[in-house]
């Protein structure tokens, strides 16, 4: 579980409803029109733009932003080194069977083994690689969408509410109701989008930089490990990719 997603949206609610509870009645702060404008209208304006599938599959989406498991470049490279040193030794028929912590590493070494070109191996682990860079860019902009939207849906429920209070301004007890839910739709429009729909799409965005370079690194990996690079060349090439306080420093 990301830790710091889970804070942080708890905290950011807890923040904003404890503030609410200082302020007076939590009840006042309660609108259903206003959640039906903003919830409802704001979903179904997010779904005219995708298809339903995509629309539905947002929640499974949003889930990587809280709980996102990814190989370690750390361990990756590690194994990467194992990999290519048992190459040079055996050949590439070698690695035949070798376990793997990475998805991705495993069908690449497969590729290997089969006897694939590496102009062939780059091909199908980049198309891989796009392919899930796709996907992420799906849900941030379903996301992304709905931050947009949720504060505009939240003018429109403003509107109603200034209408409804306009048109009744000879009745005082339909003033109150009407201004509630001119102003609660913005209040919920700026919540939905600050809280929850603009963090969501940051957080996929760093999750789709983070497995991207992870992809490129192992396909740069594997193509070494192709060429029959020296393991200890390999491992420096890959230091790269990993934070320059992390990386292992090499015993001469």
């Amino acid at each position: 579980m990301d830790l710091a997603s889970i804070v942080g949206i708890v905290g950011g609610f807890a923040m904003v409803i404890m503030a609410m509870v200082l302020g007076g009645d939590l009840s006042m702060f309660v609108d259903i029109p206003s959640v039906l404008i903003v919830v409802g209208g704001g979903l179904f304006a997010v779904m005219m733009k995708f298809e339903l599938g995509q629309f539905l599959g947002a929640v499974k989406i949003a889930i990587k932003a809280f709980s996102f498991k990814m190989s370690k470049p750390e361990t990756i490279i590690e194994e990467v080194v194992e990999l290519a040193g048992l190459a040079r030794k055996g050949g590439l028929l070698s690695l035949e069977g070798k376990e793997v912590s990475d998805d991705f590493l495993s069908k690449g070494i497969q590729l290997l083994v089969d006897g694939h070109d590496p102009d062939v191996v780059r091909t199908l682990m980049s198309k891989e690689l796009r392919q899930a860079s796709e996907r992420h860019d799906l849900g941030i902009s379903i996301f992304k969408n709905l931050g947009d939207i949720a504060p505009a849906m939240g003018m429109i429920g403003t509107l109603v509410g200034l209408v409804a209070m306009l048109a009744n301004m000879s009745d005082p007890k339909a003033i109150g109701p009407a201004m509630a839910v001119a102003l609660l739709t913005t209040l919920y429009g700026a919540m939905i989008a600050n809280l929850i729909a603009m963090p969501i799409a940051d957080k996929l965005g760093l999750r789709k930089a983070q497995e991207d370079r992870l992809k490129t690194m192992i396909i740069d990996a594997l193509l070494a490990i192709q060429s029959g690079q020296n393991p200890r060349v390999i491992e420096s090439m890959l230091q790269a990719y990993i934070q320059e306080g992390k990386r292992k420093v090499s015993a001469d």
